[in-house]
């Protein structure tokens, strides 16, 4: 088969059949500067997701666009829940003093839990959670971020967002493996957050404001389209 062309399988009115497609050579990763085609990654599958040179996904490559126009964690003190191998290479390379955390040994610097985290009041001028709040208590997290960041201290999350939904979904009484992924799209999820996101952010005593790269730029560096890195700082 051509370099050029990538195969992808369907089944079509219960036939197996195949279904061509060009691969997109001409992608860029602003994490390690990676030019060609995309892997595929995920379940179900998302083409062109993947970066080949450093593993970057959708979200760490929007986040790195963010971070180019406003420098959140350059000379900065950045306390980091749950981080991911790519992310955390780029900000620790640049931060003044760098933490990483996660509620499980062994998984980041240190063991920290969200919802009650061991740190002292206005300890950090930044703290990054990409893809946690929909796994943990998020009112209890929200208050104990404010909590250890610093006066115009920035609060930067990522979350899985259904922007045609008014209202978060969420309902303790569903409980289990099978089904929160059924309801919230994976095991350990206890929510899929809607619009009200922003209000939840704000009543934890946040400015918010949001990034969404370009139609442009999700072409170009592989973007999932409207996925948002909100910037959130503190001012109380």
């Amino acid at each position: 088969m051509p370099k050029h062309i990538l195969r992808k399988i369907r089944y079509s009115s219960g036939v197996l059949t195949r279904i061509f497609r060009p691969a997109e050579t001409d992608k860029q990763c602003p994490c390690c500067g990676y030019k060609g085609s995309f892997d595929t990654f995920g379940h179900p599958p998302r083409y062109g997701s993947l970066c080949p040179g450093c593993s970057s996904l959708e979200r760490h490559r929007l986040l790195m666009l963010a971070n180019q126009s406003e420098a959140f964690f350059a000379g900065q003190d950045v306390l980091h829940f749950a981080p991911e191998a790519v992310v955390s290479r780029l900000i620790g390379a640049v931060a003044r003093k760098y933490l990483t955390a996660d509620v499980v040994p062994g998984l980041a610097g240190c063991v920290l839990n969200i919802e009650r985290i061991e740190q002292p009041d206005e300890s950090w001028d930044v703290a990054v959670c990409l893809h946690v709040l929909e796994h943990v208590d998020d009112r209890a997290a929200l208050a104990e971020l404010h909590r250890i960041l610093r006066k115009n201290g920035r609060l930067v999350i990522m979350a899985p967002i259904i922007e045609g939904w008014e209202i978060t979904y969420e309902n303790p009484s569903i409980s289990t493996d099978q089904s929160r992924e059924k309801h919230f799209g994976q095991y350990d999820h206890v929510r899929y957050y809607g619009r009200d996101i922003r209000d939840r952010l704000k009543h934890a005593g946040f400015d918010v404001r949001e990034y969404t790269a370009s139609g442009a730029d999700a072409v170009q560096y592989g973007l999932l389209r409207g996925e948002k890195v909100f910037i959130c700082t503190k001012f109380a």
